[in-house]
């Protein structure tokens, strides 16, 4: 069985406890839970970090404390850190940076969601980019629309970005790029076109995460994406127990298609990243 990469976005920014109580928001429940998931099957976290009040923050000594907990229970677990900027200043979006996780999403252009309008200026994505390869932290090129697939490979032109990044297409967030199966198909035609060398998954929204799984293991995808961040619940009447259960129903679609979780190590081999 050909492993794959199964990644768990832990927190995300827009969930509160109030939606599902088990949503780890302070440092201690965030490794916390990543444990539980990484004992799953897990092997890349992506990390959103909190204020007291659930808010979301760009606090280095957050995403520092998170970082170190994990690298201390998870062994080798990738740890990636997130650069949105759903409720943080642009100016402190990459301010976490300098404590070199392995990777750290970037998104490269601009997009309208539920409320507000997702801004990644051109600079703003310029400067993310330059101090990624200055700190050697690897980026996952977050895309939301044909458009940033070309951005991405003019930040692999301007010398900003390896000729290998990891690709994850997000599908099912309101006004932007639904959940079609059809889409994804582009999608991976014109990265593969433009961006030969990426590797890819693809990550889907609230109801939409365990379909969007199964179209991307049956494309031979990289890796898969679950994780509280983009779905609180298991069935529209239950809520799920944590992100550990979700990693386990990504465990189980990756079975049904004939895969199984990749070992920290085996993840970073696929990704191209360095040793633990």
């Amino acid at each position: 069985m050909r492993p794959a990469v199964v990644a768990v976005a832990i927190t995300g920014s827009v969930p509160r406890t109030s939606d599902n109580p088990t949503l780890p928001v302070t440092p201690t429940q965030q490794i916390e839970s990543t444990h539980e998931a990484f004992e799953a099957g897990a092997s890349l976290v992506h990390i959103h970090v909190r204020n007291a009040d659930e808010s979301p923050s760009s606090d280095p000594a957050l995403f520092q404390a998170v970082q170190e907990g994990v690298s201390r229970h998870c062994p080798g677990m990738i740890i990636q850190f997130s650069t949105g900027g759903r409720g943080r200043d642009a100016d402190a979006r990459g301010s976490s940076l300098p404590l070199r996780p392995d990777m750290a999403s970037l998104s490269t252009g601009s997009v309208n969601f539920p409320t507000i309008v997702y801004e990644n200026g051109a600079a703003l994505v310029d400067t993310l980019a330059a101090s990624m390869k200055d700190h050697h932290v690897s980026p996952e090129i977050e895309i939301f629309d044909l458009s940033h697939i070309h951005g991405a490979r003019r930040l692999v032109d301007a010398g900003l970005m390896g000729p290998k990044p990891h690709v994850q297409f997000v599908l099912g967030v309101k006004n932007a790029m639904p959940a079609d199966e059809h889409l994804l198909d582009i999608l991976l035609a014109e990265t593969r076109r433009i961006l030969p060398e990426a590797t890819w998954t693809a990550a889907g929204i609230g109801r939409y995460q365990t379909t969007v799984m199964d179209w991307v293991l049956a494309r031979d995808g990289d890796g898969v994406r679950t994780g509280l961040e983009d779905n609180i619940r298991v069935t529209r009447d239950r809520l799920a127990k944590g992100n550990v259960e979700l990693v386990q129903i990504a465990v189980e679609r990756l079975a049904a298609h004939g895969r199984r979780p990749a070992t920290p190590a085996e993840a970073r081999q696929i990704l191209g990243l360095r040793p633990a």
